[in-house]
């Protein structure tokens, strides 16, 4: 556990009781802090007074009397579509508003680290898709190359969680917008921007607040490294922004398609191809296509940015391949659950929007496509242009009518449920074909969660005959 400093005497309150909460409360008191702490739901609120922790009602009057702050969970909306009247009524009262993420970053330094020959280092990974992956994928290399890390913020654990940091470690975070949005320490040594599409516009007043969200984590931080995904216009203006001319090597732009060999540092991939370029010259390349573990040109982008960072770090490109090769993916995510007679079956349901379900399609041949969930705003006529590979369409779940319609002549069938749309797949399937999972709908008409999903789509295959 990391304990919080900045605090000690004071009354802090917590607002929201899941995970990254209970962590908190826990953190706070370690570092001397009185955390005191709410939720909306009464089962939240027993869990926590269950663990010994102290439930204070801030929906009362004087709640917010002699608080130094309110630490506030990343799902609890603090400014758009409108804010919680806690959040809002602690505004009012002017009593600072921060979130985890930003209680890490004030407490993760100690004065053990005086006796360290290594300073530890903090990576924070952020974009839109592909920072899990490429969060995993760090940690990953850096494991297999014998350098101490840990994993936490958006994928695993809560920061606070974290364990303190012993010489030389790294730590790897994955970072959402709704967590770099708020918090008031952002200050990472190594920053990475993988690429934004829309996603999460209510939460931001539009994809301007959405990118702005995504910006702090460079602006505000003032990483001595930042790597940036420079496939969309944002991250070309991102990496403008932060160097000073194109040879600026603290800025390592990558990309998945293009080549960008006139920059000070620079990585990215063409044909399933790496390259590694510096001030003019090539350095360093390797083969991605026979990395099981990222298909598809969407892998090799979060491969590309995964490298950079690791290169940064000092790590030798011959190591870094070697442990890319024995890392197996992460569950949901372009993952391979099966190959029988032929037929590869491929979990992919944290494709929840159009845009990662188009890396996906575009990642397979001669797919059976499952998709279908809660339709988001704007459908998926925007995939037409990726269903070249699509042998057949079986929907699923609420929209599964409304995508019907925008399919065009790409031939399909409704199946309304997941275990009549894999087993049509698999009547229906033959050798070389890949039957995909990639929903482009959120999960809630009939999963709590992606994870759900995808969890009920690989025992559905395991369970097929032979």
């Amino acid at each position: 556990m990391i304990a919080v400093q900045g605090h000690e005497g004071q009354k802090v309150a917590v607002l929201g009781l899941g995970r990254s909460g209970l962590a908190t409360a826990a953190a706070l008191l370690a570092g001397g802090a009185q955390p005191l702490c709410w939720d909306d739901s009464p089962e939240a609120r027993a869990k926590a007074e269950a663990a010994g922790l102290v439930i204070h009602d801030l929906t009362r009057s004087g709640a917010f009397d002699a608080l130094a702050a309110l630490i506030v969970s990343p799902g609890i909306a603090h400014l758009y579509p409108a804010p919680n009247p806690i959040i809002a009524r602690a505004m009012a009262e002017g009593v600072a508003v921060d979130n985890d993420i930003g209680l890490f970053f004030r407490s993760w330094a100690t004065a053990d680290w005086d006796g360290f020959d290594q300073t530890p280092k903090t990576v924070a990974v952020t974009g839109s898709n592909g920072k899990s992956t490429t969060t995993a994928l760090i940690h990953h290399v850096l494991q297999a190359t014998g350098r101490p890390t840990q994993m936490a913020g958006n994928i695993g654990r809560g920061v606070l969680d974290l364990a303190p940091a012993e010489n030389n470690e790294v730590v790897v975070l994955e970072l959402s917008s709704y967590q770099t949005d708020l918090a008031r320490a952002l200050t990472p040594d190594v920053a990475v921007f993988t690429n934004l599409t829309p996603d999460h516009l209510d939460r931001h007043g539009g994809i301007g607040g959405y990118f702005a969200a995504k910006r702090r984590l460079f602006a505000e931080g003032g990483p001595d490294r930042a790597v940036i995904g420079v496939d969309e216009p944002e991250g070309v203006y991102l990496a403008n922004q932060l160097a000073v001319g194109p040879e600026d090597d603290r800025v390592i732009r990558v990309s998945s398609g293009q080549k960008l060999g006139d920059y000070g540092w620079s990585v990215f991939a063409r044909k399933g191809f790496l390259a590694e370029w510096r001030r003019g010259r090539q350095v360093a390349s390797m083969d991605l296509r026979a990395v099981s573990g990222l298909p598809g040109a969407h892998n090799h982008q979060n491969a590309c940015a995964a490298y950079a960072v690791c290169r940064t770090l000092g790590l030798a490109p011959r190591d870094i391949e070697a442990a890319f090769h024995s890392f197996a993916g992460l569950p949901h995510r372009s993952q391979t659950v099966a190959d029988r007679a032929g037929v590869r079956y491929v979990n992919d349901s944290k494709a929840t929007n159009v845009d990662s379900a188009a890396k996906a399609l575009q990642a397979f041949d001669k797919i059976r496509w499952i998709a279908g969930g809660l339709g988001k705003e704007g459908g998926i006529g925007a995939l037409r242009p990726y269903l070249g590979h699509v042998t057949k369409a079986y929907l699923i779940g609420h929209s599964a009518r409304d995508f019907a319609l925008e399919l065009g002549q790409t031939p399909h069938e409704i199946c309304e449920t997941m275990a009549a749309a894999v087993a049509a797949a698999a009547r229906d399937a033959a050798a070389g074909d890949t039957v995909l999972l990639a929903p482009a709908a959120a999960s809630f008409d009939q999963y709590p969660n992606f994870e759900k999903r995808g969890e009920h789509f690989i025992a559905l295959v395991e369970a097929l005959p032979g």
